[in-house]
């Protein structure tokens, strides 16, 4: 006892979250927006690839939104699977896969094959996302992992920004070897996740204990402080009706937060697929340069409110309320977006405050879903919470699709206005648990009258 205590005296909290910081979340950031861009690098793309291969609206829309099909399928398998062989090899092998798909798919030569493409995109892809969210659960305590989400998921903006600005440019000023440049849009974009991948099979540690820049009794530490959290989770799923993996989708908290994950995704797919069209929309006059670096400025505002939205979600524990906040946020710039279609200026700034709302409510949400779920709740749980969002990725863009068909792009931004909506409306009528230092889903007729406090409070 002499020696453990005198080793756990040693051992400074800051410093190891230090490195974690250093070491996990750049991997993290860099595989998430590597899919981000590939996700958004079709709506560069068609920009001049509707002339090539004579894809109009309709066909656009179902190609973004078929990418949805499998991916949804298959997210919980995925994450099946790397709670079993490990995160590094896993991961690895979704970057790479992925990355080898995107590159392929700049050398389709009809609708067809963008179709093909676009699903063997989703399979390779599939499970990154709550992949991700379940490794962040297995390196960050509850105090810091809402700052950790925050910064995995400030790597949309990031991906946003670069994708457009990198897009347009390929589009105006490479056209190498004699092929049309929206296929090097597909080809270059692909690259970067192969070489993430790369990395990460060779540096990334599937565990505290397994990494190499943690001491034995950092890392021993470390992994012990957070079973202890889940520990804590696992007792309470033992005297609650509702906390087993099973029953937690009984909850209607869960099931609230589902259909909020759902709504929320068509406002930000529908965003991230159709905003070159909008921008164009707004001045016919821009080149595909212009398009990418005036779609870059609402992803900057976007990731510099994220930061902001971040540390307030922490600092306050009112995640609900600050998720409902930016998903007004959101519904404001869809509609001001529809309203000033034929005016660039206010246009853009319509669309900043879109990106602001759309984007910022992802950290806080994925953390108010991660701290009312047990660590054997969240291996599925998230996998299936993260499924539904996407398959609004599905839903959204080809709604969208349908209704611009017969008129303009904008005019389709009432869907995800109308879901953004619903799901604001959603959210009001969520209580968080009575008992937040838990963590875990209780029972929601046990603790009815107990509902007092906000997501987030110890």
């Amino acid at each position: 006892m002499p020696a453990n205590d005198a080793a756990a005296s040693s051992i400074n909290h800051l410093r190891i979250i230090t490195k974690v910081k250093r070491s996990i979340l750049p991997v993290a950031f860099l595989l998430y927006m590597c899919s981000y861009m590939d996700r958004s690098t079709i709506g560069y793309a068609q920009l001049h690839m509707s002339e090539d291969l004579n894809i109009d609206i309709g066909a656009y829309s179902t190609a973004a939104s078929i990418f949805f099909v499998f991916y949804v399928v298959l997210e919980v398998p995925s994450n099946l699977v790397l709670s079993r062989v490990g995160a590094r090899l896993w991961l690895s092998r979704i970057a790479v896969s992925w990355g080898v798909v995107c590159v392929l798919t700049g050398f389709i030569w009809n609708t067809s094959g963008l179709y093909i493409s676009r699903i063997a995109l989703g399979i390779a892809e599939a499970g990154l996302f709550p992949g991700l969210l379940l490794y962040l659960s297995f390196w960050f305590l509850q105090e810091d992992r809402g700052r950790a989400l925050a910064a995995l998921v400030f790597a949309q903006p990031v991906a946003l920004i670069l994708g457009s600005a990198t897009g347009g440019l390929i589009l105006d000023h490479v056209d190498w070897f004699g092929l049309e440049s929206w296929r090097w849009v597909f080809i270059l974009q692909g690259l970067a996740p192969v070489l993430v991948g790369i990395y990460a099979l060779l540096f990334l540690a599937d565990r505290p204990t397994k990494a190499r820049w943690l001491t034995s009794a950092e890392g021993k530490w470390l992994e012990e402080r957070i079973s202890a959290e889940n520990a804590g989770l696992v007792a309470r799923e033992r005297g609650a009706k509702d906390g087993s993996t099973l029953q937690a989708f009984r909850s209607p908290r869960v099931i609230a937060l589902s259909a909020i994950a759902f709504l929320g995704s068509v406002g930000n797919y529908g965003m991230a697929f159709f905003l070159p069209q909008v921008v164009q929309q707004l001045d016919p006059g821009y080149s595909a340069t212009s398009i990418g670096l005036v779609g870059a400025i609402p992803y900057i505002c976007a990731g510099i409110a994220m930061l902001f939205v971040g540390r307030a979600s922490d600092r306050l524990k009112s995640r609900r309320g600050i998720v409902i906040v930016c998903l007004a946020i959101g519904v404001v710039g869809l509609v001001s977006t529809m309203v000033f279609r034929h005016m660039p200026l206010l246009g853009v700034t319509s669309l900043c405050i879109l990106a602001i709302g759309i984007v910022s409510y992802s950290p806080p949400m994925w953390a108010f879903v991660t701290e009312i779920l047990t660590e054997k709740q969240r291996v599925v749980v998230l996998a299936v919470m993260t499924s539904i969002a996407s398959f609004g990725g599905f839903a959204g863009p080809l709604l969208i699709g349908k209704i611009a068909a017969g008129s303009s792009v904008v005019s389709g931004l009432v869907v995800p206005a109308i879901c953004l909506s619903v799901a604001i409306l959603l959210l009001a009528l969520v209580r968080p648990p009575a008992n937040t230092e838990s963590k875990g889903i209780v029972s929601d007729v046990t603790h009815n009258d107990n509902v007092r406090r906000v997501a987030g409070e110890r």
